[in-house]
């Protein structure tokens, strides 16, 4: 493998180094997303029948209790239970935003990584293409014919660094997507609680004022 990294040239190492962190946001995501998700609709049903006996504490509990960011948005709202819709939903949203950007957090990385590898497998063969080149220039110079073997290093270089960009930016653009998707899973659970506290809260409030 060794071997194979040095005839692939310098811009293998840049390669190496995108993939390990690559690899290591995978990783970190994965597992922060998975502890993020819930049954979302189970959450919802056991807040939904505390508040109706007007449980408040009991409420907020449950969302101290539960991991990820639909327990986190929920709460915000159950705070503002005597509040307006509009104040409700404003506090849920302002949840929301903050919660967002730590579920999308390091995906930007990834994206980079899947776009700027095959680039850098690019470069690459471009500097072993040169090399080859040269070789042909040194010989033709010295009258010198020129053998397979003389433009092998140079070949070796371009194919291992086009290779080593490719199998870093695929399956880093799979990763990438992948977890995009799960980041649009969890928003949506989010906006269906908040959507569905905010009506329950809201005709609860109405109901005290007739």
């Amino acid at each position: 493998m060794w071997e194979l990294v040095q005839k692939g040239g310098p811009m293998m190492y840049p390669i190496i180094i995108a993939s390990i962190l690559a690899f290591g946001v995978v990783l970190e995501r994965v597992y922060h997303l998975n502890k993020a998700r819930i049954d979302a609709g189970k959450f919802m049903d056991g807040i939904i029948n505390v508040l109706k006996r007007n449980k408040i504490i009991e409420a907020i509990e449950i969302c101290n209790s539960t991991p990820g960011p639909i327990a986190h948005i929920v709460k915000a709202g159950i705070l503002k239970h005597d509040r307006s819709k509009p104040e409700i939903r404003e506090a849920v949203e302002e949840a929301a935003r903050l919660e967002i950007p730590r579920m999308e957090k390091h995906l930007p990385v990834l994206a980079t990584i899947a776009h700027v590898a095959p680039l850098l497998g690019l470069v690459g063969t471009v500097t072993g293409m040169i090399k080859s080149f040269q070789v042909i220039q040194q010989k033709a110079a010295a009258m010198v014919p020129v053998n397979p073997g003389d433009l092998a290093g140079g070949i070796w270089e371009a194919l291992l660094a086009t290779l080593a960009g490719l199998a870093v930016a695929i399956p880093t653009y799979v990763a990438y997507n992948y977890l995009v998707s799960q980041v649009d899973n969890l928003v949506y659970d989010m906006e269906t609680s908040a959507t569905d506290l905010v009506n329950l809260l809201s005709s609860k409030r109405d109901t005290y004022e007739v």
